[in-house]
């Protein structure tokens, strides 16, 4: 009980320090397309279809715990799922040496690699190629889908198999889903990388709409526009 109200008490404490908020709401965990909304300070700024994860929605590891039906799956490495939850927005990265960006930056060079393997000591993070890694991805793609981008602080501890490498990145075309990322066309992620402010401590909220009456509960000003 008591941590119940702890929750309730830290909960919108940690939201209303938010200035920005990108709530991503899809229907239900199985469906890979879903809808964004840019909200800044209570104001909406951008709203933008954005495509999910091939087999929909995962419980992921994010910065608090929402209330999860026993129906819905968690986030695991390899499902195809994009992870459900609220994540912070850690940084932007791109191929371009020069940014005017108001959130830390990072230079995709193409050494620079994203460890997936699962037993690595470098599991889920973003580190320098050198030879030893068993799984990973290039950050820096032939298919420019990572052209400009940004880190969803999911699973930042880094815990066994709980899943990897979640990003905001380009869409591969409008109707393609994606390996667990959060894809949307690039003139919509362009406008989203140069308003995220680090003073204003960005999060990502990703849920279904079964999710969205609580979390307007816990941040009431927060104004959905389906």
């Amino acid at each position: 009980m008591i941590k119940s109200i702890l929750i309730l008490i830290i909960f919108p404490i940690f939201l209303f320090s938010s200035q920005q908020i990108i709530l991503v709401v899809a229907d239900d965990f199985n469906t890979s397309k879903a809808r964004l909304t840019f909200y800044e300070d209570n104001k909406i700024l951008l709203s933008t279809e954005v495509n999910l994860g091939t087999n929909g929605l995962g419980w992921g590891l994010g910065e608090v715990q929402l209330t999860q039906r026993d129906d819905e799956p968690l986030k695991y490495e390899g499902d195809r799922k994009a992870p459900a939850g609220v994540f912070k927005l850690t940084n932007i990265f791109g191929y371009s040496h020069q940014n005017n960006y108001k959130l830390p930056y990072l230079y995709t060079s193409k050494e620079l690699i994203c460890i997936d393997d699962s037993s690595s000591n470098f599991y889920n993070h973003i580190i320098q190629e050198n030879g030893d890694e068993k799984s990973f991805e290039f950050m820096k793609r032939s298919d420019k889908q990572y052209k400009y981008g940004v880190t969803v602080a999911h699973n930042k501890e880094g815990e066994f198999r709980r899943g990897s490498c979640i990003f905001l990145h380009i869409q591969k075309d409008i109707n393609a889903s994606t390996a667990g990322c959060t894809s949307m066309d690039e003139s919509s992620l362009k406008k989203i990388i140069l308003l995220l402010d680090k003073k204003k401590n960005p999060l990502l909220i990703q849920i279904s709409k079964h999710s969205l009456k609580e979390v307007q509960m816990l941040y009431p000003d927060l104004k959905y526009v389906p």
